[in-house]
């Protein structure tokens, strides 16, 4: 071959590639899951999928071979799910536990497909799988019927907003190909399908070990006239447009300001279209501009869609910042603090109504305090049952108010704007998956009243600067005998003040509350709610409380402007606070005649950055309070 006709090859070879992956980046994308009961199939489906597809490299297929002699479980032959079973466990026993994302192509669309678990334990890491997908093959294994997990998953699915849905009856070789068992099966499911809303799903026959059904039609179903599994997944409609056709959203997730001749708003589009000179809204603070540029790595754009990332800029110099969303100037979404939501429960420790949590909704990050369940969701009967808390995997309702305004729209209308989850503050562990339902009607109709006089104005007219002091520790450490101490030094002083003692307000206003991990929390959220008011007058608020969890204690500090909380650890041994109980409490306790009493069976979470640190072993009460006094003037 010549140099000409060699360079001519390269180059039509060169022209070959390009072709092909400018085609490549043009498919389709879509994200399905697996899911269903246990041991159904879902990973050796998913093995089966790419095998067939052509998606496993040489050395992949040989180290799945010896995997498969290994620790596989199907003797001498392929075990498909050891290509997505990748942790030590799940090889072990045989299961799934994590969520397993992966990739693969054909020459009619892109997929990524999430294994699930089909453990009830791990129904969090099923929750996790689904929330971004298109669709779902929820498998049901063709001997057992429809299963609790069965119905556990495709209610969730229906929660999560998938609308396409594959009941994928695997294991048919394992009952003979007989279709009467899988027409009971069909029906069956469809009788519990229409109870939960699920309009309509694609039933087909499997076998993933097989390959029945899968890629190619299969020979031992001549009964079964239907698409095969990928023909499905390759040919199933996406409603693209449907994002397009929305009203624009945008979550801002950067402020990109690379030099001071530059200042953009960067995130993903949710929804809509957008074009230089639309009319945008910023909220929740509502102030409008006009959009000037639409920039991307690629140059400057004429417009841009749902699914893209690009940074905006505006014509005019307004407050906008991560969490911020820009909408339509005519159609914005709502903005509440108080909402009513479907929770997920994924966390091993129940809810606890009252307590803060973060809330993360697209960009945006908010306190927010969860109260009692309306109700929990039982999902094989759709009950709705009396419930106090959630448990691990529990669904219920429940209202939630933010410590701000929050961005939203219901979740059906849109994923991004309507679904959240809530965070540990302290362990930073997801403990729940949610979906807004719309914002409660008071919280639209309740708006805060400016007043004239400031917190700053009522401080100057009493000479002092208002404080929290917030006393905690064990029962009997001596937190109500040294605060009213520092109550009395402080009035000798012509300090303006007011104690507020755990027995006293439980005489009044937390008398309807008793002692349990709920109560305790919605007891300290009241205080705290007063202790506010108090520092708002400009009053030196001294408060005694055991106070027994972090998380609250933090709750409060975060109500108050920087400086004003002033953590006091009465420090005693439990020993000594034991030894000290002229009430007879503890006594109590130890006999089982007091439940939910701290320190015996109920924890208490010793403070880890107290402003201070009293040690009652080494100080005597006076020595205690003139100490609090001194730092207290000090400040």
């Amino acid at each position: 071959m010549t140099d000409a006709s060699s360079y001519q090859a390269d180059a039509l070879i060169a022209e070959d590639i390009d072709a092909y992956l400018d085609r490549h980046q043009h498919k389709s994308l879509l994200r399905f899951i697996t899911c269903g009961s246990v041991d159904d199939g879902k990973s050796t489906l998913i093995g089966r999928l790419l095998y067939d597809s052509k998606m496993i490299f040489e050395d992949q297929l040989a180290a799945l071979e010896a995997d498969s002699r290994r620790v596989g479980t199907q003797g001498q032959n392929i075990d498909f799910a050891l290509l997505v079973d990748g942790l030590a466990a799940e090889r072990e026993q045989g299961i799934t536990i994590d969520v397993a994302y992966r990739f693969f192509a054909t020459d009619r669309r892109k997929f990524i497909v999430a294994d699930t678990p089909g453990h009830e334990q791990y129904t969090r890491n099923m929750i996790t799988g689904a929330s971004t997908a298109d669709l779902a093959v929820i498998l049901v294994d063709a001997r057992k019927g429809v299963l609790t997990q069965t119905r556990r998953h495709s209610y969730l699915c229906h929660l999560i907003g998938i609308r396409n849905v594959v009941l994928a009856i695997n294991k048919m070789d394992l009952i003979d190909y007989d279709q009467a068992r899988y027409d009971a099966i069909v029906a069956d499911y469809r009788s519990f399908a229409e109870t939960i809303g699920i309009a309509s799903f694609l039933a087909m026959p499997i076998s993933g070990f097989a390959g029945d059904n899968v890629t190619t039609p299969s020979r031992n179903l001549p009964w079964y006239d239907g698409p095969t599994l990928l023909d499905h997944l390759e040919t199933v409609s996406l409603d693209a447009d449907a994002d397009r056709a929305k009203a624009f959203r945008m979550p801002v997730q950067w402020v990109n300001r690379p030099n001071l001749d530059f200042r953009g708003f960067s995130g993903l589009i949710a929804g809509g279209t957008i074009a230089p000179g639309d009319e945008i809204r910023v909220l929740p603070s509502g102030r409008t501009s006009r959009i000037a540029r639409i920039v991307t790595f690629d140059g400057d754009r004429d417009g841009a869609v749902a699914g893209q990332s690009v940074t905006l800029t505006l014509a005019d110099e307004i407050d906008c910042s991560r969490g911020d969303v820009i909408a339509a100037a005519g159609d914005p979404p709502e903005t509440a603090d108080q909402f009513e939501a479907t929770i997920v429960w994924m966390a091993d420790e129940a809810m606890l109504p009252g307590r803060a949590y973060w809330l993360k909704l697209g960009t945006q990050t908010v306190t927010a305090n969860v109260q009692p369940p309306k109700y929990q969701i039982n999902v094989n009967s759709l009950e709705h049952l009396a419930a106090k808390t959630l448990d691990l995997n529990a669904i219920g309702v429940a209202n939630l108010s933010t410590d701000r305004p929050l961005v939203f729209e219901p979740y059906e209308k849109s994923r991004d704007l309507g679904g959240f989850i809530l965070i540990d503050k302290f362990t930073n562990a997801t403990v729940a998956a949610g979906m807004i339902h719309f914002s409660l009607r008071r919280a639209q109709n309740i708006h805060w009243q400016a007043t004239d006089i400031t917190r700053e104005r009522r401080a100057a007219l009493m000479r002092q600067k208002p404080a929290v002091l917030w006393f905690t520790g064990l029962s009997g450490a001596g937190k109500s005998t040294i605060a009213n101490l520092v109550e009395k030094k402080l009035a000798r002083m012509n300090r303006h003040t007011f104690l507020l003692d755990g027995d006293n307000v439980r005489h009044g206003l937390n008398r309807d509350l008793g002692f349990t991990d709920a109560d305790r929390i919605e007891n300290i959220r009241r205080v705290g709610e007063v202790a506010r008011l108090m520092s708002d007058a400009g009053l030196i608020v001294i408060t005694a409380f055991i106070s027994p969890f972090r998380a609250e204690r933090e709750m409060v500090r975060q109500m108050l402007p920087d400086g004003e909380f002033i953590e006091i650890f009465i420090d005693t041994p439990l020993a000594e606070a034991e030894r000290r109980d002229v009430k007879g409490l503890y006594a109590k306790a130890r006999a089982g005649a007091l439940k939910n009493f701290t320190g015996i069976d109920s924890p208490y979470e010793a403070p880890e950055k107290a402003e201070l640190r009293i040690d009652t072993t080494s100080q005597s009460p006076e020595q205690a309070a003139d100490h609090i006094v001194d730092y207290l003037l000090d400040r």
